[in-house]
């Protein structure tokens, strides 16, 4: 009996396994065919057979059918709308294969949750109603599911026993996807036409549709080939999650290998920094061992003691990964709040965090005609191709070479939520043409020279608080003291640097962005500089602090009441703003978001500039001397 059971579990352990999923438009049946799935496979236990024919009596199910779509619609929320929300995955098994499908949203205000769903399948199953065709929807995933990689397409043409299983109305859906599926560069795809209520075609042949001579929808699942030596194959890379180091005696480095394979004694670089050394040990759960292989998790042990930390990529010393700060990348928007082009946004990609932005689209792409639509933004499930610029260089391969380097999302700073999947096609041009030029005199050297740790006091407060007015007199003090500084302020600087920008929300940003540059080449030089700008959005602000080492950002908050800034108007501005004579104005028409964290805030309703400029000065003074 023992061996009976250890037999029975080598035999499945053995089994190849197929990560699928179904998608396509709302109510074309992806609930009920998984359900299918699982009770003609037998993965259904009897109690739950028997909570599932309780369940579709209560929910009406017509006839003696059972509602296989309440298996996987495990949402109350789902069941009360009939839509699938969230993605659900479901595993079942036959004689020859494991399965792992993932039931995606079928609504497009849920195609987000899709594209998470397909990122990790090898096989996506379209459904179209045979009562309504192709739809919107139907090619917006097909494009999706090809977008992120999958290549193995099956089309079912579900509900045929709705339409008398017409054999014509299934060739002229399948005709009519053949030709939308050739714009976008699917060689092949499957067609099976099928009910998933019923089950014709799902596991067993379908006598009424004696016209189809191809598999069923599971013999085909079972024979779809599984490229597990794909990634194997490939060159060797191991994105670096964890630096081990228990004692002072031992340093590895952790992670899992996204491709390729690596032994003790081969030659890798490391990436970015181009080092190369060699493999000393090769550390796995089970023990110690010659060599490793894609999908494994890992501790190497290298012979040198190499510059290396999480997000770095250990690879083959012979055709390593690419390294860029910019890149060409498909976007698939997925927040209800479109693109800000230019707004710093944390990019992840492996196990690489840094700050990203994004330009203006190059287009759009309508997911009906495939035809480029000119933009400037990206909405709400909208398709892109864009520019995305780091704030250092990152490791990466194409999307099409491999998933693990080659695709990324996009994190909204703020709220902490995903906003955007992307997929890396190549590195711009000028960010593999312009190099770093290294320089003798660094900036440690400046500050030396100048006596002074540089700094950046970034003024920030609402049209009329008095930032300028402040900032004007903390240089004066610090000019006094012999320190050298310089001020940058908002207005001056749009006569000249900024002179193209407008006021809406992408000038601002760009505005802040060019000024947090320069701001940054001062600190360098060994300079205190003081910007006094309205700098009305946290992102941009925070984007500033980033580029800047640990404590050289001093942000100063001045807090002046918007009735009272308006009393001021010293330049008239609140009073055309009001008039509807000035767009984008802060605190009238543009929103101001006041800092949450400043290392200083000024009331100005209660403290003088003089008294504020004193109090800052004093500030900048007690963090040296607590240095020096």
């Amino acid at each position: 009996m023992g061996e009976d059971i250890d037999a029975y579990l080598a035999g499945h352990a053995a089994k190849t396994m197929l990560r699928f999923i179904t998608c396509g438009s709302v109510d074309d049946g992806k609930s009920t065919l998984i359900g299918r799935l699982l009770y003609d496979s037998k993965t259904i236990f009897e109690d739950q057979l028997a909570a599932l024919e309780a369940d579709s009596a209560r929910m009406g199910t017509q006839g003696a059918n059972i509602d296989f779509a309440l298996l996987v619609d495990g949402l109350a929320a789902e069941r009360e709308q009939g839509i699938t929300i969230d993605v659900a995955y479901r595993f079942f098994a036959t004689e020859k294969r494991k399965f792992i499908v993932a039931d995606t949203p079928g609504h497009e205000q849920y195609t987000r949750n899709m594209v998470t769903g397909a990122s990790t399948a090898d096989c996506a199953v379209i459904l179209i109603d045979a009562r309504k065709g192709v739809l919107t929807q139907t090619r917006r995933h097909s494009w999706l599911a090809h977008l992120v990689g999958i290549r193995e397409i099956v089309l079912a043409v579900n509900k045929m026993d709705l339409i008398g299983h017409d054999r014509a109305r299934f060739e002229a859906i399948v005709a009519d996807y053949a030709e939308f599926a050739k714009g976008i560069e699917i060689e092949r795809f499957a067609a099976i036409p099928l009910s998933g209520l019923t089950g014709e075609n799902v596991a067993t042949p379908s006598p009424a549709m004696d016209w189809y001579e191809g598999p069923t929808l599971l013999a085909h699942l079972e024979a779809i080939p599984v490229d597990t030596d794909r990634a194997a194959a490939r060159p060797f890379r191991l994105p670096v999650q964890w630096v081990n180091r228990p004692d002072l005696d031992f340093r590895g480095f952790s992670g899992m290998i996204a491709s390729g394979g690596v032994a003790v004694g081969d030659r890798v670089r490391v990436v970015p920094s181009g080092r190369n050394t060699s493999v000393a040990r090769v550390l796995t759960a089970d023990g110690e061992r010659g060599h490793a292989t894609a999908g494994e998790s890992v501790t190497l042990v290298l012979a040198d003691e190499v510059d290396c930390s999480r997000g770095d990529v250990i690879a083959a010393a012979e055709g390593p990964p690419q390294v860029a700060d910019q890149m060409l990348a498909t976007i698939v928007w997925m927040a209800d709040q479109p693109l800000v082009p230019g707004r710093g946004y944390w990019l992840k990609l492996g196990t690489q965090m840094v700050n990203a932005t994004v330009q203006p689209p190059r287009h759009t792409v309508d997911v009906n005609t495939q035809a480029e639509v000119a933009a400037t933004t990206l909405a709400l499930n909208d398709i892109g191709v864009a520019e995305v610029y780091t704030d250092r260089p990152i490791v990466f391969e194409p999307y099409e070479e491999g998933a693990d380097l080659g695709g990324f999302i996009l994190i909204d700073r703020a709220s902490n939520a995903t906003v955007a999947a992307g997929m890396v096609q190549h590195a711009l041009a000028r960010a593999t043409d312009v190099h770093w030029q290294s320089v003798d005199v660094t900036r440690e050297a400046h500050a030396q020279q100048k006596g002074q740790s540089p700094r950046v006091l970034w003024f920030t407060g609402l049209s009329g608080s008095g930032k300028s007015t402040i900032a004007n007199l903390v240089e004066k003090k610090l000019h006094a003291l012999g320190k050298h500084s310089f001020l940058l302020d908002g207005d001056n600087i749009r006569h000249g640097l900024n002179r193209d920008l407008d006021f809406s929300d992408a000038g601002r940003i760009e505005n802040i962005r060019r000024i947090g540059e320069v701001a940054r080449l001062m600190a360098d030089a060994g300079l205190i500089v003081l910007t006094a700008f309205i700098s009305p959005f946290r992102a941009e602000r925070a984007m500033v602090r980033s580029r800047l080492p640990e404590g050289e950002f001093v942000e100063i908050f001045v807090d002046t009441p918007l009735a009272t800034a308006e009393e001021r108007d010293p330049k008239g501005l609140y009073a055309k703003a009001r008039a509807g004579e000035i767009r984008d104005f802060t605190g009238i028409s543009s929103p101001y978001e006041a800092p949450e964290r400043p290392e200083i805030k000024i009331d100005t309703t209660r403290e003088t500039p003089e008294a504020a400029a004193e109090r800052i000065v004093e500030y900048v003074v007690g963090v040296w001397s607590h240095e020096l």
